[in-house]
């Protein structure tokens, strides 16, 4: 994946995220994209930070739940992969989020 492609694709995918958030959860999650960073604060003021690392073309993600996580674009699977752990980006958050603001946040 060029430079260009990784951009479109990783700010598409920051921005729906972001969208889906506040359609759905946005009275218990606050969910702002600044300069590229995704972040979602949680009623308890812990933050989830989504952000584009162009070298590398990962999307990193940190999480007050899981961690850390590196995540690709595979471009069979139409997903977002953690290159550690091997988990999908939109279920992790989907099953994070979900818990967190106590209502149902599906991604795909």
């Amino acid at each position: 994946m060029d430079e260009s492609e990784f951009h479109a694709l990783a700010g598409a995918t920051l921005e729906a995220l972001m969208d889906r958030i506040d359609e759905v959860a946005g009275g218990v999650l606050e969910a702002e994209l600044i300069d590229e960073v995704l972040t979602i604060t949680l009623e308890d003021d812990s933050q989830y930070v989504l952000n584009r690392h162009t070298t590398n073309r990962e999307l990193w993600l940190s999480s007050p739940k899981s961690g850390a996580g590196h995540y690709v674009y595979d471009k069979v699977a139409k997903a977002w992969t953690d290159r550690r752990r091997g988990c999908d980006l939109y279920a992790l958050l989907e099953n994070e989020l979900s818990a967190a603001a106590g209502c149902s946040l599906r991604f795909a």
